[in-house]
């Protein structure tokens, strides 16, 4: 699809090519007797008489108008700039008289900046300066403001078209997402009808029967919650949902990898990597916009929320509810785990570390110092426990510092 102010413009050009020409043949014979050599005139506007009538499909749009035309239609503009001392009297040359093409050339240039851009126009309208200068002898006032007038014309020209086509790669990126996005709510709205309110009554059912009917509706609940993620759009290749490893075994979020992944500076949406910690007990709180972030960083930043909600398991019992809540600074990340366990008790962490149980230590505070962030525990004894990690969006950055510190 061609964006809708280009078409135009070749249509223009259309048009302006035959006005030109037949302007460039009306000055000729109005000034016939003037020519010292009026047989070569003639000679030239008959050809271009005839180039100009045979080439409108070549400027009817982008895709007829190849280099190989646009050479030539070059060609026979600067051939007529040239053959302008040939055929007419020298005093008019000198005087400031039109070359025979006229306004005629400035069709050709103005080809050059609809399909190729400013960067094309200016090589064009450069030629035709050169030529036109060397035609006179001298760089006359005249000639120069002639020269200036076509080289800035179609300069801009070619701009305003660059930034159209821009302009219409954005526009059809936008649709695309707008017509993904609708189907997505279609989806929605037919799963929720049906496959959502089946495995939320099966996770109802499952709770009340208890026994393996348990075991069930708790799996039927992380399947909900996955599917609910995956129709909004928050899943994406490389993370899937937690797996059921069986009866009393933890859920676990696997991270598929690829031999082929990006290197570890590519920014990544930090919410892909978080969906899969969402369960029937563990909320995610995420904006509504994408939170790039270093790849390597994000990974790590994710493991770490993954080891608060280890604890949380362990700690706090497997009926616990978490909170996962990511916001996105200016400067940084910042993901806070929070669980309505019976917290912990003053003094346990340093006498976990001590007993050689580093969780928090290494897991939690050890990943993000090695990316110059950090983590903050607030635990009230019966309140549950908050961690808040804290990630700098400049890693680098960040860790220089530490490290000068």
């Amino acid at each position: 699809m061609r964006m809708s102010v280009e078409q135009p413009l070749w249509r223009a050009l259309t048009g302006y090519r035959i006005m030109t020409m037949l302007y460039a043949i009306g000055l000729f014979a109005n000034s016939y007797e003037g020519f010292a050599r009026p047989w070569v005139a003639v000679a030239y506007f008959s050809v271009l008489f005839v180039w100009t009538l045979a080439t409108l499909p070549k400027v009817a749009n982008a895709a007829s108008c190849t280099k190989r035309f646009l050479a030539a239609d070059l060609t026979v503009a600067l051939t007529g700039i040239l053959l302008t001392p040939v055929a007419d009297a020298h005093e008019r040359v000198a005087s400031g008289g039109p070359t025979m093409p006229s306004i005629w050339t400035a069709g050709s240039v103005l080809a050059f900046a609809i399909k190729g851009g400013w960067r094309w126009a200016a090589f064009a309208s450069t030629l035709v300066a050169v030529t036109n200068l060397v035609e006179r002898g001298t760089p006359a006032r005249d000639t120069v403001h002639n020269v200036v007038l076509v080289w800035v014309a179609s300069i801009a020209i070619g701009y305003v078209v660059e930034v159209a086509r821009a302009s219409e790669r954005t526009l059809a990126r936008a649709l695309e997402i707008e017509a993904a996005t609708r189907e997505r709510e279609r989806l929605a709205r037919d799963i929720h009808d049906s496959v959502l309110q089946v495995l939320a009554m099966v996770q109802r059912r499952g709770a009340v029967l208890g026994g393996e009917a348990g075991e069930l509706g708790r799996m039927a609940g992380e399947q909900e919650v996955a599917l609910r993620a995956l129709v909004s759009g928050g899943l994406v290749a490389g993370a899937r949902a937690p797996e059921y490893a069986g009866p009393g075994v933890p859920i676990t979020v696997v991270h598929t990898t690829d031999e082929s992944e990006p290197d570890s500076a590519d920014p990544v949406d930090l919410r892909t990597l978080l969906v899969p910690y969402a369960t029937s007990t563990i909320t995610l709180s995420e904006p509504g916009a994408p939170v790039p972030l270093a790849r390597a960083a994000a990974k790590e930043l994710a493991a770490a929320v993954g080891a608060a909600l280890d604890n949380v398991r362990k700690h706090a019992g497997e009926g616990a509810r978490a909170w996962i809540l990511v916001e996105d600074e200016p400067d940084s990340v910042v993901v806070t785990v929070r669980d309505d366990g019976p917290g912990i008790p003053e003094g346990r962490l340093a006498q976990a570390e001590g007993e050689g149980r580093l969780g928090v230590a290494q897991s939690i505070r050890g990943r993000l110092r090695d990316l110059g962030g950090g983590a903050e525990l607030i635990s009230v004894p019966g309140q549950g426990t908050e961690v808040e990690l804290t990630v700098p969006k400049d890693t680098k950055a960040a860790r220089g510092k530490a490290e000068k510190r």
